[in-house]
């Protein structure tokens, strides 16, 4: 067993209760509530938010979760502080279920729809803080990583990880300006970090 395969596998674990929750907060219709809608259809087409938050943070935690087993190919070993500080990334991301649902609750009502949308950036701001701190630590002087760890790669992955916490700050302050083009950010981030990072003779 490798010295990182506990962390890798509790670190799942997290990942896959956190994507989990997120479902549970799309409420089936109850049956009186479908008809002061018009009808079970209509009643479905309004949860309308909800299906938004859980696709962005369904498709942003499923790149996380990748992009977070993929570090693990340079992070070969580890050390007391690097658990805590993925702990404290875990933590991050096992709330994102809460902002989604306030998300759903408020995007459709004018007050508080400013709010919920900088709450739910806010929130991977924090997250996006954390990532970076896990890999920095483990990066930093090549102090975790395995002694056949890829430099361009490794050099590629921090100047990337660099755009997530700056990024979602954009996100933030649109939040208050123009909240689709805040949760657009959340979409072109998801596609930017689906992408490989380069290695050594890659063209």
């Amino acid at each position: 067993m490798s010295e990182t395969a506990r962390v890798e596998a509790f670190s799942d674990g997290v990942f896959a209760i956190a994507i989990t929750l997120l479902v549970l907060e799309i409420r089936v219709p109850e049956p009186e509530a479908a008809a002061r809608a018009g009808g079970l259809v209509r009643a479905l087409a309004a949860l309308w938010p909800s299906y938004l938050g859980y696709l962005i943070s369904f498709v942003t935690i499923g790149i996380m979760w990748a992009n977070h087993h993929a570090i693990y190919q340079y992070i070969r070993r580890s050390d007391r502080y690097f658990l805590l500080i993925n702990v404290v990334f875990l933590m991050c991301i096992a709330f994102i279920p809460f902002p989604t649902a306030v998300l759903a609750a408020y995007l459709p009502v004018t007050e508080g729809r400013q709010a919920a949308v900088a709450y739910y950036s806010a929130t991977y701001v924090a997250t996006a803080l954390a990532y970076n701190a896990l890999w920095w630590y483990g990066a930093w002087g090549r102090r975790l990583l395995g002694h056949d760890a890829d430099p361009v790669a490794v050099r590629t992955i921090s100047r990337r990880y660099l755009v997530g916490p700056a990024a979602y700050g954009v996100s933030l302050a649109l939040a208050f300006v123009n909240v689709w083009a805040s949760l657009a950010v959340h979409g072109v981030l998801a596609a930017f970090y689906l992408l490989p990072e380069r290695r050594s003779g890659a063209m």
